[in-house]
């Protein structure tokens, strides 16, 4: 059994809090170029130029790249073979609070979802916990901007909607969102499950690269199909027009009820932001 002291959780959730918020991840900087260089729309060529001179600064200032630095999701993958000594969720906690607090982060967290008091320092995190074989611990801090969060959906489908059911459902959800959600987007899409997990897999279908595909066939060509189908929809960067709509489309499944099909639609704007470390 490897011991792992809480204190080291919190160091890991306190830089990761900045970073992840200073610095977009490699694939969707190249994601977000290589569209640039497709785009055929003046408007949207030149909103991506800005969206990557902003990022650009971000990295060499070391800056937040969106003034919403997002409700703290945490996720944690537990190895079985670990022992946390001390309390994890207030580990993790303590981290947002010192993260938000020395980055300089905006803080966005109300303390009651209807009195709205604003607890201050960016906490509670939103937690996900995960065991795993092994002695390790994962951790993957993922700012959610809520531009974007408000904008997603789930629906509970009858198994005979079937896949043009699901098609149908997420391509709604996109057009509706418009230009709100702040695109160009990625769409993270949670399929089976029950209701709360199909909202949980959309989740984390976004932590996913932009350029790794679904491993099974049937996923992995829905992904591609509803990718192409959102860039015809034509509201292009920032709601400007153009083919540049979303980014990527990851696809999470899941085993289902035989009387049921849950889908959920998780949206991120292009600031898809994680990082992580393994302690």
């Amino acid at each position: 059994m490897r011991e792992i002291d809480a204190s080291l959780i919190t160091d890991a959730v306190k830089r990761l809090s900045i970073e992840a918020n200073c610095h977009l991840t490699d694939d969707i900087k190249y994601c977000i170029a290589s569209a640039r260089e497709r785009e055929e729309w003046g408007a949207a060529r030149e909103i991506l130029d800005r969206i990557i001179e902003n990022y650009t600064i971000a990295d060499e200032m070391d800056q937040p790249v969106c003034q919403d630095t997002g409700v703290a999701c945490v996720f944690l993958k537990i190895g079985q073979d670990v022992h946390v000594t001390g309390d994890i969720s207030e580990a993790v906690n303590e981290g947002v609070r010192r993260g938000y607090s020395e980055g300089y982060l905006r803080k966005s967290v109300v303390a009651d979802p209807l009195e709205r008091v604003n607890t201050g320092d960016n906490t509670p995190a939103m937690i996900y916990y995960e065991l795993v074989p092994g002695d390790k611990l994962e951790i993957t801090v993922a700012p959610k901007g809520f531009g974007s969060e408000n904008m997603s959906r789930i629906a509970m489908l009858r198994p005979s909607d079937g896949i043009e059911g699901v098609k149908d459902f997420v391509l709604k959800t996109v057009e509706e969102a418009g230009p709100n959600p702040c695109p160009p987007i990625v769409v993270g899409v949670g399929i089976g499950g029950t209701f709360d997990k199909a909202a949980y897999l959309a989740k984390r279908a976004l932590l996913r690269p932009v350029d790794v595909r679904n491993e099974k066939p049937l996923y992995r060509a829905l992904e591609e199909e509803l990718l192409e189908a959102i860039n015809s929809l034509g509201i292009g960067p920032q709601g400007f027009g153009g083919r540049t709509t979303a980014l990527a489309v990851n696809i999470e499944e899941y085993p289902t009820h035989i009387a049921g099909l849950p889908v959920a639609v998780n949206i991120n704007c292009h600031v898809t932001r994680h990082k992580t470390e393994v302690l």
